[in-house]
């Protein structure tokens, strides 16, 4: 018998040896995932011997899966972040954080703090713990729009003239997760339960006359039900404060935090399973590894770009005026689900952009509620930037049983933009403002950018630096020429 050459015996003893290394790797696409193979993957490549992959090969793959996982949790749990964001920092900023005391927010720099705030009517907001027992609230009648939400900015029932009330006052008795509404029915008296031991009381006073407020909070009472007392008003402040949720691992810290206060809702089970390898788990304190954190941080940064995608481009909406970079700023259901799916996408975009959400902002009726319309491009389809000049044509007779409003915010903290004004006149202009000039056939052109035209200062809104920017369009108390769209309002022009 002829023994092979002495050389060539090593060879194919080595080949016989030698792992899935030396073999050409395979797209992942492609992957038979037996034997020994090598397989190309966006983390490397990943060596099967015998079907089965080395320590190393694991650790990136639990990697890879938590860093999906965190980033994914990112834009499902935005309206939780933000609303416990908003409402650690109003307390801090005005003493909210005392049972029923409201922040009354006015000036231009109190409202800042506000992620997308209208800045033409006053803003009333109290965050209530529901964990003690049931509140009551008196509510007085008047020309008023607002709420009552839970922490994933779910409106519980509405207030003032898109509520029960329908602008004629009320008694509302709210109760908590473990309670029972039953037990508190009453005639005439309107009882509804949150999901969440913390709500959002939110208020705004859309009666022109300035004395119509001291009416009101002399008229507002609130406290355990039939023990309703007055409630506190913090005016006047004028401090400057920030509700944008925080970037980083302050995200998750916050997260954290709000989770451990807050009931688990069924549909948000498979969360809390990513979210436990992390080191978030309702019960436990936070206190992530050193793996663990670097993979929060990536994922926060990367959940953040996800987001801001979908704000920018919301691609499970069509925009509304054809031919136009035009939305409806809320598109999605007040319940945040559908019967096959939870609109995890379509809260992200608006709750990354904007607080809050009630029945007359979701679904306006003619003559009743509001609509936010919002554009990030302009009419060649260019995203808007802050070096650039522009002007936004606004027909007359907008359909507006109330008036309508231009506000221009920062895309990178999302609140009003801060161009160095102090008056909301800097960054918000209005139909009723006695300074905007209008031409001879009754429309308006708004203009935004660095520089303002000659004799139309009182049109302009100033954008600076590198600070990228979008607008509002409300309309408050859309009229039928809105909804069947026989009123359009045409993209921003760049002014050369």
């Amino acid at each position: 018998m002829t023994r092979p050459f002495a050389p060539l015996a090593a060879l194919a003893a080595f080949m016989l040896a030698t792992p899935a290394a030396s073999q050409e790797a395979v797209p992942l696409d492609q992957a038979t995932l037996q034997g020994d193979e090598t397989i190309d993957t966006p983390i490397g490549e990943i060596e099967l011997t015998d079907s089965y992959f080395d320590e190393d090969a694991s650790r990136r793959l639990f990697d890879e899966m938590d860093a999906q996982r965190a980033a994914q949790a990112y834009i499902w749990s935005t309206p939780l972040v933000s609303a416990a964001t908003w409402r650690d920092r109003q307390g801090e900023a005005y003493g909210t954080d005392a049972p029923g005391a409201f922040a009354v927010l006015e000036t231009l720099k109190e409202k800042r703090g506000i992620v997308t705030a209208n800045l033409t009517t006053p803003y009333i907001f109290n965050f209530t713990d529901l964990s003690e027992g049931p509140v009551q609230i008196d509510y007085p009648a008047g020309q008023t729009a607002g709420g009552v939400l839970d922490m994933w900015m779910r409106p519980v029932f509405d207030l003032g003239l898109t509520g029960p009330d329908a602008g004629e006052g009320a008694t509302y008795i709210v109760v908590g997760p473990g309670d029972d509404p039953a037990a508190h029915d009453q005639d005439g008296v309107h009882v509804y339960q949150s999901e969440t031991n913390t709500v959002l009381v939110g208020i705004r006073i859309l009666d022109p006359d300035p004395a119509y407020y001291d009416t009101f909070v002399a008229d507002y009472a609130m406290g355990p039900v039939g023990e309703t007392s007055a409630s506190t008003f913090v005016r006047g402040k004028d401090v400057e404060w920030s509700a944008t949720s925080p970037r980083g691992l302050a995200y998750w810290e916050t997260l954290a935090k709000v989770l451990n206060e807050e009931p688990v809702r069924e549909i948000d089970k498979p969360w809390m399973a990513m979210l436990a390898p992390l080191g978030i788990v309702k019960g436990e304190a936070f206190a992530p590894t050193a793996r663990q954190e670097k993979i929060l941080r990536e994922a926060a940064a990367m959940g953040e770009l996800m987001t801001r995608n979908l704000q920018v481009n919301p691609r499970y909406a069509e925009v509304w005026w054809e031919g136009t970079s035009w939305y409806k700023s809320f598109d999605f259901t007040i319940e945040q689900e559908t019967g096959t799916l939870q609109q995890i996408d379509e809260r992200a975009t608006w709750f990354y952009e904007a607080v809050a959400s009630s029945k007359g902002m979701i679904n306006p009726t003619p003559g009743a509620g509001q609509v936010y319309m919002t554009t990030k491009r302009d009419a060649s389809g260019e995203m808007l930037r802050a070096d650039r000049n522009y002007v936004l044509h606004v027909p007359a007779e907008v359909p507006v049983a109330q008036f309508w409003s231009l506000t221009l915010y920062s895309e990178a903290t999302r609140r009003p933009y801060d161009n160095g004004g102090t008056e909301i006149a800097d960054v918000s202009l209005d139909s009723r403002m006695d300074q905007l000039q209008v031409n001879a056939d009754g429309s308006v052109d708004l203009y935004v950018g660095p520089d303002a035209p000659e004799g139309l200062e009182s049109n302009h809104l100033a954008t600076v630096g590198d600070d990228g920017w979008f607008v509002y369009f409300r309309l408050y108390g859309p009229e039928a020429a809105f909804f069947d769209k026989t009123f359009t309002l045409a993209d921003f022009q760049i002014v050369e």
